[in-house]
């Protein structure tokens, strides 16, 4: 069985160019990359309020369509998870302290 991630980044990918009317994806897409990442922000702030309300089951949802909305801005800019799973094996062994202020210079 595929990872369900991988499986998101191939729906997403197969339906960018399809047509708005029928795809979210394509709709969103077509938006333009600003909107896109619009979205991705009022997702980010729904996932903290319900984490702030101590909502699991809304928090779990909120958590799916940030996923979701960051899979879709990634594929736009012509990334993937893989690029972030990448940075994030780099980043591994380091301290998220001495990570930050490496990129601060």
């Amino acid at each position: 069985m595929a990872d369900i991630l991988d499986a998101l980044e191939a729906v997403i990918r197969e339906r960018r160019g399809g047509d708005p009317d029928s795809s979210y994806v394509a709709r969103l897409t077509a938006k333009g990359r600003a909107k896109i990442a619009q979205k991705l922000g009022e997702e980010a702030v729904e996932t903290v309020i319900a984490a702030i309300e101590d909502d699991k089951a809304a928090l779990t949802g909120e958590a799916a369509d940030l996923i979701f909305h960051l899979a879709v801005l990634l594929a736009d800019a012509g990334l993937s998870l893989d690029h972030v799973r990448a940075e994030l094996a780099r980043r591994e062994g380091v301290s998220g302290i001495d990570e930050k202020a490496s990129r601060a210079r």
